[in-house]
This record gives structure tokens, C-alpha cells and sequence, in this order.
């Protein structure tokens, strides 16, 4: 196993302070942008290899020689924040890519947005096979960045799960799949990096059936447990109660309870907990699996948005289990400890892949055999154009105090 790259906090964005610098990323700022930026046609689908200028500039040239390994080909997705070309290396067509152009935001004083700083970061320093994988940096003279990425031909998970009609698939399937998850996550937080994004659309499949997890969007380092947290992170249907109820101090556990409700949505194949709203999040988590209280959360009434149930709703083993049949009593035990409403009981991802689950009958499906679905460039174009870390409209912070 590769030696771990130990990881400094790159933001505290609670706090408001600039991201920390790194040193295998140069450009941080508008003027390092400006000083590494080639000479090039700034359109879309125009972007030569014309010359130079500021020839003499080592930045330049370095920038330049990465940009010219690679061919940029047709447009796959536009939006907003990005546009996903599909591309390949000059030398040799058969190694195909996708090349993410995150657009240069004017007015920022850093020239990139916080959330492309985090994606660039993070994704330099885990190197893994279940997550994206990050091959080059190169800018344009228009000052935008590309993000040269492996190509996924396969869609996401979110495709997969939603082709009722096409895509037939067993336990042996789902173990396979979470398998690469609970790996990639595991990886993430042994580097000391939270995901904080973690849902279907997500993860990517690559041409040979793997599993890899991507955008880092909303990523930061935990190495630091006396640093204050948003809790408005996570896709609403993703998150923990924790941060609905105001947490700012928070641990890698924030994932494994993503990890769960993507666990369960893969048995289900629909959201297992989906509110369309903070408050009705919170609603759907209790009545799936009972209210916080300080007999099973201690602490709990400390946080900000809590409030005591009139009547309490308990949850017991055998409830959940009549939600998850298909994993018999051990898949059952494991998904009740990524469900644990005390973050302190939930388990780590180490913890995850530890239980006696992975070795339960049946074995988990060959990569090379697992099931495939729909989606293709397409789909890999809508995924990859996502501002990294963008929420959904149900993800918005909603005050709670209101509600008191």
C-alpha cells in the first residue's frame, strides 16, 4: 500500500479564513492564474494548440507542455460552474479522458471558486481505485482551469438504481457495490478528509464495472477536532441528524451515514428517508428510526435545534429489519450502525468493513459480472458539470429556532 499523503486543513471556510496552501497546487490565485495561462483561443470548441506567448515564462511552458498532451474533443455537458469535454491523450487516442473546464469566476479576488480549490486538493491526495482519478491541471488564457479526469463511460449508481425495467440486480450485487464505497471511504478518512457529499450521483462506474467516488466539492480535513463546521453540508436526503440540529463539531461519521442511506436506497431502490424540507428531513429520520433522546444520545438536548418529542418514537431491531428483509439479521446489523443516531455509536468506515457481513453468504458479485446500466458520456457530462459539493433545493439551511 502506497504511503499515506498526510493532509493540512485546505479550508476553514466556517471561519472564513483563505484555504491553506499546498504545494503541488500553483494555482491558487487570479495572478498565479494570469501567469500560467497559454496563449490559446478562448471558445468552447476552438481551443488550438496555437503559440505562446510569454514563451519564456517556466510556468507557462510547464502549463503549456500538460495541456498539449491532451486532445479535447466534443462537449459532453454544460453548466454553470463547468463543461465536460470528452478528450484523449495526443500520443495515443485509445486512452480517453474527460477534461473538466471549471469557468473563471470574475470579481473573485482568488480567481477559483473555494469549491474547485477543495475538488483539486483532495483529489490529489487520495490516490485509490474506487475514487476518480485526477490526471492533470492545466489553465487557458481565458483563465480557466481543466481538470483532466479519468473517463467513466458507465453512468452513476443514481442511473442504476432508477432502471427498474432494465437493470435486474441481487444482494450479491449490492455487496459488491458497497464494497468499493465503504473502500474509497475508508481511504478518504484515513487521509483525514471528509466527503461530506455522498449520494448516488456520485459515484461513478467506470468501462469495467469499478465503482469510484467523486466530487469533493464540499471535502475538508477533520485532522483539527477543535475547528469549528458548517453543518449545511450533505444532500438533505444524506445527512445525519446531527447536522440538522446544529452540530458544528463533527467527525468522519457524517459519511458513514450517507454511506447507509445509499446502502438502503440500493435495496429499496427508491430514497429511504427523502423530506422535501429541513424539518420534514428531521420527521422522516425519527419515524424511520425513533427520536433522539438522552437515554440513547447523550447530549443530545445540548444541541441548538433539538426539541423533545411529546411522545417518543422507538425503533427496535426488528422494526428495521421489516425495511430491509433482503439483508437477513447480519446486513441488518450493519446498516442499524451506520443508522446509530449517536454519532459517538455510529460506526467508522473501519469498523464498516470489519463486520461479518462482507464474509456472510452470498459472496460478493465480480466486478467484471455486475450488472449495467443506461447513461453513458451523457450522463457522465451531467455528473461531472455539478458545481463540486452543489446541493440540492432540499438542502437548504431553514431555522429551526422559528419552530421553538
Amino acid at each position: 500500500m502506497a504511503a499515506s499523503p498526510i493532509t493540512t486543513r485546505t479550508t476553514n471556510e466556517e471561519n472564513k479564513s483563505k484555504p491553506a496552501a499546498t504545494k503541488t497546487l500553483t494555482l491558487q490565485s487570479k495572478q498565479d492564474v494570469k501567469e500560467a495561462a497559454p496563449a490559446m483561443d478562448s471558445s468552447d470548441e476552438n481551443e488550438d494548440d496555437g503559440d505562446d506567448e510569454d514563451g519564456g515564462d517556466l510556468a507557462v511552458q510547464m502549463n503549456d507542455q500538460v495541456r498539449h498532451r491532451f486532445v479535447k474533443g466534443k462537449k459532453l455537458g454544460e453548466g454553470t460552474y463547468a463543461n465536460v469535454y470528452k478528450g484523449h491523450y495526443r500520443d495515443d487516442p485509445t486512452k480517453q479522458v474527460a477534461i473538466k473546464k471549471i469557468k473563471f469566476i470574475p470579481g473573485n479576488t482568488d480567481g477559483l471558486s473555494m469549491d474547485a480549490l477543495r475538488e483539486i486538493k483532495c483529489l490529489q491526495e487520495v490516490r485509490h481505485p474506487n475514487i476518480i482519478n485526477l490526471i492533470a491541471i492545466f489553465s487557458t488564457k481565458d483563465q480557466n482551469i481543466n481538470l483532466v479526469l479519468e473517463l467513466l463511460p458507465l453512468g452513476d449508481l443514481e442511473v442504476l438504481i432508477k432502471d427498474k425495467t432494465n437493470t435486474f440486480y441481487n444482494v450479491a450485487d449490492i455487496k459488491a457495490w458497497m464494497g468499493m464505497l465503504c473502500r474509497a471511504v475508508w481511504w478518504c478518512h484515513e487521509h483525514f478528509i471528509l466527503h461530506r457529499d455522498i449520494k448516488p450521483n456520485n459515484l461513478l462506474i467506470a468501462a469495467d464495472g469499478t465503482v469510484k467516488l467523486a466530487d469533493f466539492g464540499l471535502a475538508r480535513s477533520f485532522a483539527d477536532p477543535f475547528v469549528k463546521m458548517t453543518p449545511n453540508v450533505i444532500t438533505s436526503w444524506y445527512r445525519p441528524p446531527e447536522l440538522f440540529l446544529n452540530a458544528r463539531h463533527y467527525s468522519s461519521v457524517v459519511d458513514i451515514w450517507s454511506v447507509g442511506c445509499v446502502f438502503a436506497e440500493l435495496v429499496l431502490r427508491n430514497p429511504f428517508m427523502a423530506g422535501e424540507t429541513d424539518i420534514q428531513q428531521l420527521e422522516k429520520i425519527y419515524e424511520a428510526l425513533g427520536h433522539p433522546t438522552e437515554e440513547n444520545w447523550p447530549g443530545v438536548t445540548s444541541l441548538q435545534y433539538y426539541m423533545k418529542p411529546e411522545v417518543p418514537i422507538v425503533r427496535t431491531k426488528v422494526d428495521i429489519m421489516g425495511y430491509f428483509p433482503s439483508l437477513g439479521v447480519v446486513g441488518t446489523d450493519l446498516i442499524m450502525g451506520m443508522f446509530a443516531l449517536d454519532p459517538n455509536k455510529r460506526l467508522t468506515a473501519k469498523q464498516v468493513l470489519q463486520h461479518s457481513w462482507w464474509t456472510d453468504l452470498p459472496k460478493p458479485t465480480k466486478t467484471a459480472l455486475l450488472p449495467r446500466a443506461g447513461g453513458g458520456e451523457k450522463q457522465v457530462g451531467e455528473d461531472l458539470k455539478r458545481k463540486g459539493g452543489e446541493l440540492d433545493k432540499a438542502a437548504r439551511k431553514l431555522d429551526f429556532a422559528s419552530m421553538r
